[in-house]
């Protein structure tokens, strides 16, 4: 028995791998900006709060400083999630829309209260970053910021795991009708979860040393970013490469098999791996070394994010599989190619990659402005 909906008779207008490739790359944006999200805020708490706790200690001024340098920059961290979030949710709903709407619906309360909670979370934000400039104690916006973060990608992970079961779909509506009730009987979802956790620390490690290439920020405070930044990574690589295992292992015999007979997802397992130990290099060369510069820190930045590229790529195996279990093939339907729709829309994707691009580029080149804590 077909246990999901009917495919829309509407043909696809782009063949599949188009839509494949475009989700997987624009997820992995997301991705990127999601684990910069989720560890710059704890960690910009810990630190204001460790600064707050300690003043008149050698390290309280640094240890607010650094605080701030992140916290003033994560409103506009959120706005990159937010942004690079819906590309990757539309071509997911059109490849894999049968599933996802129907686990929507499931947890539909929790699916709509994402839009609350997130409202709440960039306002904390925003809180966190003035008191921060202030020198005052923020970090109790910082981890209430923090907390609804977490929540948030716990509601993401949920849908994304459930729209892989439709063998209890049934069960969970018979339950509750009104989208009441999170999964929690899944043994993949919290692996999963924890993770993307141990990924944002390893991210913001990463961050912290693009960070302290950056000459707005005081030099004692650079150095700082990039110790630490290398410590926090070193450490929080094994954890996530820990994590990755028990994710790995979570998923059933059939998965595992069709991702290691799979050259493309295995390749992109290897890689995750290979990027791993590469991110261990230069995280241990940044905690010893201390190299405030523009050159680590763009190193940093550019093995951070092929690692999330290549996790992105494995995990769409991980999907495709775990749905065929259940005769779920994303690559059987019908296409109708209308080449010149899809070169405008390519064009036009392009176009707002570079403005994207350019955009960063700005900011990056903005007129330089000591960032220096207002008391």
């Amino acid at each position: 028995m077909n246990l999901f909906p009917a495919v829309d008779p509407i043909p696809l207008p782009a063949p599949v791998w188009l839509f494949k490739a475009l989700h997987i790359l624009t997820l992995a944006l997301h991705f990127t900006a999601v684990e910069m999200m989720l560890g710059g805020i704890i960690v910009a708490a810990w630190l204001n709060f460790r600064g707050s706790s300690n003043r008149g200690a050698p390290a309280s001024s640094q240890q607010l400083r650094a605080a701030f340098s992140i916290a003033r920059r994560l409103p506009v961290v959120m706005t990159f999630v937010i942004n690079l979030g819906v590309p990757p949710l539309l071509f997911a709903q059109v490849l894999y829309g049968r599933a996802l709407y129907t686990s929507s619906v499931l947890i539909g309360l929790w699916w709509i209260s994402v839009v609350v909670l997130l409202t709440i979370c960039y306002w904390l934000l925003y809180r966190f970053a003035a008191r921060a400039e202030a020198g005052k104690s923020a970090w109790g916006f910082g981890l209430a910021a923090w907390v609804l973060a977490e929540v948030i990608a716990r509601i993401y992970t949920s849908n994304m795991t459930l729209m892989l079961r439709p063998g209890v779909w049934n069960q969970m509506y018979s339950k509750s009708a009104l989208g009441v009730w999170l999964p929690t009987d899944d043994p993949t979802i919290t692996p999963r979860w924890l993770f993307m956790l141990a990924g944002g620390l390893t991210a913001t490690g990463l961050w912290m040393i693009w960070l302290a290439g950056r000459k707005q920020i005081e030099s004692q405070v650079r150095n700082y970013l990039a110790a630490n930044g290398g410590r926090l990574a070193l450490v929080m690589i094994v954890a996530q490469t820990v994590m990755a295992f028990f994710v790995f292992n979570a998923q059933p015999e059939a998965v595992r098999a069709g991702l290691a007979a799979n050259l493309v997802y295995k390749t992109s397992g290897f890689g995750w791996l290979s990027l791993a130990a590469l991110i261990l290099g230069v995280a241990a060369w940044s905690a010893l070394a201390k190299p405030a510069t523009a050159f680590a820190g763009w190193l940093a930045a550019s093995v951070g994010f092929l690692s999330i590229a290549c996790m992105t790529l494995y995990r769409d195996g991980i999907r495709d599989l775990t749905l065929g279990l259940s005769n779920y093939d994303v690559w059987d339907r019908v296409v109708v190619t209308n080449w010149s729709v899809v070169g405008l829309f390519l064009v036009l994707f392009v176009i707002g990659l570079g403005v994207l691009g350019w955009l960063i580029s700005v900011m990056v080149r903005a007129k330089t402005v000591s960032e220096r804590v207002t008391s």
